[in-house]
This record gives C-alpha cells, sequence and structure tokens, in this order.
C-alpha cells in the first residue's frame, strides 16, 4: 500500500507534470513574472468557468477577504458577521481593518453558519455577512441573500475551501459558490481543490464598479502608474503560480469528482457505526466538494481515536480545535457561551480524514477499517 498522506500534491502534479513543466519554462524565458499572460489567461478563464463577470486575482486568500471588505468601503466600527467556526483568516481581515467582528454559531449538519443566528446578531451596525462554505459544502444562501437584501446588507463569501461547488437556489436557478453574493474571495493554497504550488487569491463580483476599485487596491492603489487614486495594497498573483492553476482549472471537476467517490466510500464504510456521524449531503451532491472529509465521533471517544489514527501512520486533522470566539486575540466580552452551543460541541467532536485526488480504495479500506476496528473493540 502506498503512503498515505492528507494531501497528496506530488502525485496530483504527476497527471500534469509536461504542462506545468513547459508553462514554468515558457515563463522564465518570457520573464513576465508579475501579471503576466499566464494571469490574464488564468483570469478569462476561471471567469469563464464560475460564470462571473470579473476575477481579480490577488497574493492569497486572506488578502482576497481583506481587498473585499477594503472595496466595499466598510468604515471602522462597522459590524461584519460570520461563523464561529471556521479558519481564523475570516475573522482576522474583519480585526485588521478595524471593523467589528460578530462570530454566530453554525448549524450542526452543514457546520456552515445558521441564518437564524444571523438574525438575531444583526443590529444598526451591521454592514456584512461572511459565509464560509466550510470543508466544501455550500452554505444556505437562499437565506443568507433573502436577509441581506431586507437589511440592506453586504454578502463576502469565502469560498476557499468549495470552489467548483454548485448552488442550487429555492427558485432553480444554478450557480457556482462564491459568484452568489455581492463579492466573493477564494484561496488557492496549495491543498486546496484548486491549488497552486505557492500561495494566491482572487476576488470575484458581478458588480463593475466594486470590480474597478479593487483592480486598483490590489495594486498599490493604482489605475495609471504612480497615480494613487485609492488606498491601496500589494497583492498579485505571480505568472508562474497562474501556470500551475491554468493546468489545473481545466481539471476541476474531475478533481471534485474523485474527492466526492472517496468521500462516498469513506460513508458506506462507516455505515451502522453508532459513534460515527458522517458529512450530511444538504442537496444535490453537487453542492459538496469534499475540501476535507470530516467526521464527528461522538460519546467522547474523538481524541482517544486520533491517537489510535497517529499510532498507526493514518493522517488526520482536527479543523478546528478552538472556536473563535474563545481566541485569545477574539474574545470579546458581549460573547455569551448559551449562543455557541453547535460551535462548543463540534470542537470537542470533529475530525478529518486523509481526502484527496490521488486516495484509492486499499487506502480507504485501511483508513475505515482501522477506525471500525478501534470504535468496536
Amino acid at each position: 500500500m502506498r503512503k498515505i498522506q492528507m494531501v497528496d500534491l506530488k502525485g496530483q502534479y504527476e497527471g500534469i507534470k509536461d504542462q506545468v513543466d513547459a508553462s514554468f519554462q515558457q515563463v522564465i524565458e518570457n520573464a513576465a513574472f508579475i501579471n503576466g499572460p499566464e494571469v490574464q489567461q488564468f483570469q478569462k478563464d476561471l471567469e469563464d468557468y464560475l460564470q462571473v463577470k470579473h476575477v481579480i486575482p490577488c497574493a492569497n486568500g486572506t488578502d482576497a477577504l481583506q481587498i473585499a471588505m477594503m472595496g466595499l468601503d466598510l468604515k471602522p466600527g462597522d459590524e461584519v458577521i460570520t461563523a464561529d467556526f471556521t479558519f481564523a483568516a475570516t475573522v482576522e481581515v474583519i480585526a485588521l481593518l478595524q471593523l467589528t467582528p460578530v462570530l454566530v454559531d453554525v448549524e450542526p449538519d452543514s457546520f456552515n453558519i445558521d441564518p437564524e443566528a444571523i438574525k438575531k446578531a444583526i443590529t444598526p451596525k451591521t454592514k456584512a455577512i461572511v459565509p464560509v462554505h466550510l470543508f466544501g459544502q455550500a452554505a444556505n444562501m437562499d437565506a443568507i441573500m433573502e436577509i441581506a437584501e431586507e437589511h440592506n446588507l453586504y454578502v463576502i463569501e469565502d469560498n476557499a475551501q468549495a470552489i467548483g461547488g454548485n448552488y442550487h437556489s429555492k427558485k432553480g436557478k444554478t450557480q457556482k459558490t462564491g459568484a452568489i453574493g455581492h463579492i466573493g474571495a477564494t484561496s488557492f493554497f496549495p491543498s486546496k481543490n484548486l491549488g497552486c504550488y505557492g500561495d494566491g487569491g482572487a476576488i470575484l463580483t458581478n458588480n463593475d464598479e466594486l470590480a474597478h476599485t479593487i483592480r486598483g487596491i490590489v495594486n498599490h492603489g493604482m489605475y495609471e502608474r504612480y497615480h494613487h487614486d485609492v488606498v491601496g495594497v500589494n497583492s498579485r498573483l505571480d505568472s508562474l503560480q497562474a501556470a500551475v492553476l491554468r493546468a489545473k482549472l481545466p481539471k476541476l471537476d474531475s478533481y471534485n469528482e474523485a474527492r466526492k467517490k472517496s468521500g462516498n466510500k469513506y460513508s458506506e464504510a462507516f455505515k451502522g457505526e453508532e459513534d460515527i456521524i458522517t458529512p450530511v449531503l444538504l442537496d444535490k451532491d453537487d453542492t459538496h466538494v469534499y475540501h476535507q472529509y470530516t467526521l464527528k465521533i461522538k460519546n467522547g471517544k474523538r481524541d482517544a481515536l486520533a491517537k489510535h489514527l497517529q499510532e498507526r501512520g493514518i493522517p488526520f486533522g482536527i479543523y478546528y480545535p478552538i472556536p473563535l470566539h474563545k481566541q485569545k486575540a477574539y474574545a470579546d466580552s458581549r460573547y455569551n457561551e448559551a449562543d455557541f452551543p453547535v460551535t462548543n460541541q463540534l470542537v470537542q467532536e470533529v475530525l478529518s480524514l486523509p481526502m484527496h485526488t490521488e486516495l484509492d480504495d486499499e487506502q480507504i479500506d485501511y483508513i475505515t477499517g482501522t477506525i471500525k476496528e478501534f470504535l468496536n473493540a
């Protein structure tokens, strides 16, 4: 059996090696390392794939979130509602811009932000909602967009973990995640479903005026060299990373299908296990692209199972062990523990198994067999 890895980027590279190597050589020979032809073509390719009017590449997913908020001209003290159960980057940029993060609980099945909790958190200072399509499953965007429209709020989708996923609205419309709200942000970190070989990100929007503003922000606030019209940052996707992404983008759907196939095999193997709750699909199977395959391990057995997996050479992840409202950087006296029952339970139960495009049946059988053996001992 091949060594089990949480993410197998080397194995994935073998399938696109010739194209990536040739593209790297071309970039080097052209010496167009920043905003060269590869970046410009990737931008167009991703716009076509996502069916969104504007893709603005940037340096990483965290920058994408920050620049999105800068583009909306949010002011210090404005409140931004987001999920308590997610990676810190989502709330980090809110704090960096001197906005006020408002953390709310998530749904127990999807792990995504709870629309009812959003409603309760809205105040006259609320200006935006940041839903995170966590672990690869789309949040309830119908409900979120309705809330935003009712209260005149912006919606910034954090699509770092769900690129390629679909959302089917109750009106019958299908859209790619990240292209539904007023603005979307995504990451091309190497382990993402669409990842480069370094850092990278992008901002997505259908709003022409907003896209124009953001294009200035990512480039020091310049639309014309040495004319700084807005306060900006230096956040650009380099041409080598764009070359990798151009090679991978046509394969993204097949990559996601491979993840779904592995996810289904995991879930099938765990049927009937009383101590395991497998990921719940809340809609059609194309709404979950399995950035992570995350179990809930019941009856206080998660940590002992994690130790057992480590002893057997099986990698795993616990995303996320400490809720954001309990992190030192984001602690706030406004938060009441009674408002976070789901998050506080999830941090005790979640465990993510290896998930990538190169998983094979032998590896999945070993992983699932090892877990079942431990839980039934």
